[in-house]
């Protein structure tokens, strides 16, 4: 069955001014590139085309049309091994154009927070995940409801201020 649900790309390509993102589990589905990791492969960063991927460029094209993209992880310390592995990776979202922060989550504790990871574009459009228990996308919620969207902004915006830039943020 045909999801209703915008494509990220399209979500993307429709956005103007901002796209910010929200991320607050230690973990999600294990991909084939954090396995990699867990066996000890490392990413050769000087081969730009050995981990420069679609969805990398499709980043790096939106902020070349001036859309803002911030992503902000609430994570718990000390880190899981997922959130180790991701913060090496995300070199490649810092590359492509993102702004990144990583807020520990005994700092998070007096921010009110949905209850799920999100994408809001322009401070208008909500894409809400939905995942299962061991981190696998069940589905993705699109809504405009105007008291959610203010809710979601706002905790982006007091994470955001509290979080540690990328470069900053040590393991």
């Amino acid at each position: 069955m045909p999801s209703s649900v915008p494509s990220f790309a399209e979500l993307l390509g429709q956005c103007q001014r901002s796209a910010m993102h929200l991320e607050m589990r230690d973990a999600y589905v294990p991909s084939d590139r954090f396995r990699a990791w867990q066996r000890g492969e490392r990413i050769s960063w000087e081969d730009r085309a050995s981990w420069w991927h679609p969805y990398d460029q499709l980043i790096h094209d939106t902020v070349a049309r001036g859309v803002v993209i911030r992503r902000a992880r609430i994570i718990s310390e000390p880190v899981s091994e997922y959130i180790r592995w991701e913060h090496y990776v995300t070199r490649c979202n810092v590359t492509a154009g993102e702004e990144v922060r990583w807020l520990p989550r005994r700092q998070a504790t007096n921010i009110p927070l949905p209850g799920n990871d999100f994408w809001l574009f322009d401070d208008v459009l909500l894409r809400v995940h939905h995942f299962s228990g061991d981190g696998a996308v069940v589905d993705d919620e699109i809504t405009e409801d105007a008291e959610t969207v203010r809710l979601c902004s706002a905790a982006f915006e007091t994470v955001w201020k509290r979080a540690v830039p990328h470069h900053l943020y040590k393991i």
